[in-house]
């Protein structure tokens, strides 16, 4: 297939106007045995033919795709659960690998996660336990079952298991269960968190999260063993925590700055560093994303790394979002880019400037708050094409303008006004023909159907 054919057949597979009779003639297609495009079969509120069709389809590398749409309905993968091929089950298993981080993936039906977890192929039942997309109640049903890597899964939901469940977890006659159990249960037993001190492949995490004995905590600081993981540990008397903050080595110091007990001062007085974009999700603030007292602390605070975990929470209120921006942390600013949706126009323009390529162009899309109208006027004529292309996203612009930038010499302005609705026919349907305007031109959807149908012939797609 020529190349520019190829690229037009995969914009027409996005066009908002494409019509059912020619989605499902595209649905049918197997180009060369890669399957019909995937943004075909990863479309938002496909109609009943077209699942049909897809779940019928020959290649599965069409219906794997279906199975990880995130635009699809649970009810509408569900129907794969019986699916042939392994690899199916396991792709529906796992589910979508990769989403709007403003949006939830709706999870499958408990009835058909059971199904999947006791499908003969191993694969299958591995994909579901590792799926991010469980409901913790699925999760905590898991306790009880004849595998012992699921029950090892259900210690995932050990805020909501029963005392009998945790207590035949931490008995269980698998080794691998048994550990998982315990180290949840070391958060408040010392006897569990001592005993798993002696297992090499626990020890790290027993001494971060569990309740400790000093004299446990002692050996590891006079043997200088896991510092930094101890350094976190909740339990850790206050005096410890005093002479790991000035510990030799920096990673523990930086450690014990994270701390969720200390004041402010005492937090900066301790000599850690950070870099201007390092990144490391603190705990309980990543746990309180939604906890309007964390968010304070963290948001308020001097320490670099609580201001950008923070900066993950869509719920930081008003005040919190602007005290944020003061920062003037470019890191700050990508991440409430990405995850508030009341992030000022401001901030999104400088992250626009800032980073370029697909995610700005991603964000410009798809942000609520980025700006619209007033593009046209200023920068229309602007010297960077990157500015140019935000000239398309004014409401105001004219056909004759989107046509200009339709030549203009910034390939990504060009394809922004190649997918723009304005564009002259005449210009549209030349765009289909040039090699890197088709996918954009195929994509709009002011393209006739019979345009789109022609795209269709050329790829050589059946009737």
């Amino acid at each position: 297939m020529v190349a520019f054919h190829a690229s037009a057949l995969d914009g027409v597979a996005r066009n908002p106007a494409l019509p059912t009779p020619l989605l499902l003639r595209l649905l049918a297609f197997d180009d060369g045995g890669d399957g019909p495009p995937r943004h075909a079969l990863q479309r938002a509120e496909l109609p009943e033919p077209a699942v049909a069709v897809i779940l019928a389809h020959p290649n599965p590398r069409a219906r794997i795709d279906f199975a990880m749409s995130a635009a699809a309905e649970p009810a509408q993968r569900a129907r794969l659960a019986y699916d042939p091929s392994p690899k199916v089950r396991a792709a529906l298993a796992y589910g979508p690998e990769w989403r709007d981080p403003r949006t939830v993936v709706a999870p499958l039906p408990d009835a058909v996660c059971a199904c999947l977890l006791d499908d003969p192929d191993p694969s299958v039942r591995a994909a579901l336990l590792d799926s991010p997309h469980l409901v913790p109640s699925f999760v905590a049903s898991l306790a009880t079952h004849h595998d012992p890597t699921a029950r090892r899964g259900a210690v995932r939901a050990w805020g909501i298991l029963a005392p009998a469940e945790r207590s035949a977890l931490l008995a269980d006659p698998d080794s691998e269960v048994r550990r998982a159990a315990a180290l949840w249960e070391c958060r408040e037993n010392a006897h569990a968190t001592a005993e798993l001190l002696h297992d090499p492949k626990s020890a790290t995490e027993a001494l971060r999260r569990g309740l400790l004995h000093r004299a446990d905590a002692e050996r590891c600081i006079a043997e200088r063993t896991h510092l930094a993981a101890l350094a976190e540990n909740p339990s850790l008397p206050t005096d410890l925590v005093e002479q790991l903050a000035i510990d030799p080595d920096e990673a523990v110091r930086l450690a014990v700055s994270l701390r969720p007990e200390l004041g402010e001062p005492r937090r900066m007085a301790i000599n850690f560093t950070v870099g201007a974009f390092d990144r490391v999700n603190v705990g309980w603030v990543q746990d309180g994303l939604t906890d309007p007292d964390v968010l304070r602390r963290a948001a308020t605070s001097a320490h670099p790394l609580l201001r950008r975990t923070a900066a993950q929470s869509p719920h930081l209120p008003p005040d919190l979002v602007r005290l944020l921006v003061r920062t003037e942390d470019p890191l700050v600013e990508d991440l409430l880019s990405v995850h508030h949706p009341d992030t000022p126009e401001e901030v999104l323009m400088r992250v626009y400037a800032r980073l370029g390529g697909t995610f700005s162009a991603w964000m410009a899309e798809t942000h609520p708050r980025f700006p619209r109208e007033g593009l046209a006027t200023r920068y229309a004529n602007h010297p960077d094409g990157k500015y140019r292309r935000l000239a398309v996203r004014d409401p105001a612009a004219t056909p004759a303008l989107i046509e200009r930038l339709s030549h203009d010499p910034a390939v990504w302005t060009r394809q922004a006004a190649a997918s723009d609705p304005r564009l002259p026919l005449h210009r549209l349907c030349e765009a289909l023909h040039i090699r890197e305007l088709a996918s954009s031109a195929g994509a709009n959807p002011a393209l006739p159907e019979d345009e789109m149908a022609a795209v269709l012939n050329r790829a050589g797609v059946p009737t």
